[in-house]
């Protein structure tokens, strides 16, 4: 009895209208005609590559040990840059060494990094700028079938990470970071974790928001915390601090002038409480 294949994830930023992900899936399927193939998302922003390793880190401690994720959002694909395989946990990421596994790497122990090279393994023609088709689905196939992972080429030392900047702690007692995403709905998610807000010298009731010259208020725990339309913080499914609108969209809030909260002034008893400042991140955040 042949067993169960391992699954094998796509995330990419190639959107749906064409034929990319399709030649990816049948070049999987002709190796591995009994691969579980999961498509993760294809609507990464194009050559958002923040994006592409928050999404990552989102749906990687849901997959059980032995999944393989192909995740391309790849920029500079064609050029010098390394494509990796990376043993986390004991699942497989293969990507291009561009910061796309950063928050995986973050949260979860590495236990083998390899670079991609074994040519024995890719399809015989690679176009320079279809790695997708011609590098990462056939390896991806060559592991679900039982290739070794030392097969797929030396053992390397070093792996390029974003360089983002940490939430850092404001004088006041508050603590500013970065949106770091913004979801299909508008929820606009910030690099300020539950940990983070924990050195926050006010409690929870105490706390305002604020992004940008937007007070948004203090943190409540779901979105009917608010009125429908209405803009309201939380630690949301993440453990990240975000914004959102209550069946509506953060990011498309209007923008009230500095000082205004929304048409309300703030009580003068609140001035000098402790903000939780999200600021923008690569021009991704505008208010």
């Amino acid at each position: 009895m042949q067993s169960i294949a391992p699954p094998i994830t796509l995330l990419t930023d190639f959107g749906m209208a064409d034929h990319y992900v399709a030649c990816m899936k049948g070049v999987i399927l002709q190796r591995a005609p009994l691969a579980q193939i999961i498509d993760v998302t294809h609507m990464i922003q194009p050559h958002d590559v923040v994006h592409g390793a928050f999404v990552l880190r989102q749906i990687f401690e849901h997959y059980p040990p032995g999944t393989i994720h192909i995740a391309v959002v790849d920029p500079g694909v064609g050029s010098s840059r390394r494509i990796v395989a990376a043993r986390y946990s004991g699942q497989i990421v293969l990507a291009p060494d561009n910061g796309l596994l950063t928050f995986v790497h973050r949260d979860f122990i590495l236990e083998e990094l390899r670079s991609i090279e074994n040519q024995r393994l890719f399809r015989p023609e690679v176009s320079r700028t279809f790695h997708g088709r011609d590098v990462f689905a056939p390896v991806a196939s060559h592991l679900c079938q039982g290739t070794a992972f030392e097969k797929l080429g030396p053992i390397v030392r070093e792996l390029q990470l974003l360089n983002l900047e940490r939430p850092k702690r404001l004088e006041q007692g508050g603590v500013e970071g970065q949106v770091l995403y913004i979801a299909h709905l508008g929820n606009c998610i910030s690099n300020i974790s539950v940990a983070e807000l924990g050195q926050v010298t006010a409690p929870p009731e105490r706390m305002t928001v604020q992004v940008g010259p937007l007070r948004v208020g203090h943190l409540h725990t779901t979105y009917a915390d608010v009125n429908p339309g209405e803009i309201v913080a939380m630690i949301g499914s993440t453990g990240m601090l975000e914004v959102a609108v209550n069946q509506g969209s953060a990011a498309a809030h209007p923008a009230p002038p500095p000082g205004d909260a929304g048409g309300k002034t703030k009580p003068k008893q609140e001035e000098n409480l402790p903000r939780i400042v999200p600021r923008p991140h690569q021009g991704r955040w505008s208010w």
